[in-house]
């Protein structure tokens, strides 16, 4: 297992990283999920870390703190052998204290973390999404706390954007607070907005991507094909309103490209999709989830091996799409782009 440096961090995390949404089964978006229990959750974790995938991703809104606590008891007795990752922010409650990012509600949320998964520190502690109605200082601030107590050892986010991550960013500079070195983003080859405001930011400051949703929410698994219905057992017929919206037309272009570069290689249309993410600027770990062992193996088969470069300009094309303002002028216009051309690597997402 290929291992990076999670952004401008000491931190070194494995190229692929195991997700828990799967893990506890409750409610009506984590259950069409999955339902593993301890005893199962256990026996994938022994075939991530015999693989060298020690970072566990996890969540407090994750069947409402279930997956915490499977994960908890899924890594007991080989706490020094993982890197432990949960975000808060998100519900837990109706309660006017029960969302959001506030000093108590931090405090709270990274106690109650610490108990479900058994431990005294998170590896990496992230914010499941912006709170607007709380300060950046407060916040910023009572990260610094959670830090240096010992109980928090580097801090994230997940789902900002760009202008909310930069002003999060200059204020830990200005109040000397820890800085952000990861964000959790949706990424894909159907997902690609990341790569317009989010990437260019995490070069320019050292924020390290850990990708969620790497398979476009179960799209990209090779079942879902033109002029075919969804699998019985797809996810998608119960969660597909939860999830980043694709067009019809571009998630087949994509899959049809998938297809043609599996026959050509050998490998699963899942390996494809995420052997391209592992390869993009930024890209510190991608996440990848498994409902039962065969699932987790044939994901563990996208690392070891590498696209031919005119198989990843291939997808680049077919997973390209037309570009917002004020992006389309410096892919279309010869000055603009001589200004501000892209990152070294990057085919922009945009249509020709």
């Amino acid at each position: 297992m290929e291992y990076r440096q999670l952004g401008a961090s000491g931190l070194n995390v494995p190229a692929l990283s195991f997700g828990t949404g799967t893990f506890g089964g409750r409610g009506p978006l984590f259950g069409a999920w999955g339902n593993t229990d301890a005893t199962a959750a256990r026996r994938l974790v022994d075939i991530a870390l015999d693989a060298g995938i020690t970072m566990f991703d996890t969540a407090d809104v994750y069947s409402g703190g279930a997956s915490e606590e499977v994960l908890g008891h899924a890594v007991k007795g080989r706490r020094d052998r993982v890197i432990l990752s949960t975000k808060a922010g998100l519900p837990m409650g109706d309660g006017p204290n029960d969302a959001g990012t506030s000093r108590p509600r931090l405090i709270r949320a990274t106690e109650d973390a610490l108990r479900r998964l058994g431990t005294d520190h998170l590896d990496l502690f992230q914010l499941h999404a912006f709170d607007a109605g709380t300060p950046v200082e407060e916040v910023l601030g009572t990260l610094d706390q959670l830090v240096r107590s010992g109980k928090i050892r580097y801090i994230g986010v997940s789902n900002f954007a760009g202008w909310q991550l930069m002003k999060s960013l200059s204020t830990a500079e200005k109040h000397g607070f820890p800085r952000y070195v990861a964000h959790q983003v949706h990424y894909s080859l159907v997902g690609r907005d990341y790569e317009w405001d989010l990437m260019p930011l995490g070069i320019d400051q050292g924020v390290g991507a850990v990708v969620w949703s790497p398979l476009g929410w179960g799209r990209l698994t090779g079942k879902v094909r033109r002029g075919q219905p969804l699998p019985a057992g797809s996810r998608l017929h119960e969660t597909a309103d939860y999830g980043p919206p694709v067009e019809e037309e571009r998630l087949y272009r994509v899959v049809d490209a998938l297809d043609d570069v599996a026959r050509e290689t050998g490998r699963s249309v899942p390996q494809i999709a995420l052997n391209w993410l592992l390869r993009r600027p930024t890209v510190a770990s991608v996440i990848i989830g498994a409902r039962n062992e065969e699932q987790l193996r044939q994901n563990i088969g996208a690392v070891g091996w590498e696209l031919a470069p005119e198989q990843v300009a291939r997808l680049d094309a077919a997973s390209a799409r037309t570009a917002p303002y004020p992006h389309f002028p410096y892919e279309r216009q010869e000055g603009f782009a001589r200004l501000n051309p892209p990152p070294a690597g990057l085919t922009p997402p945009f249509a020709a």
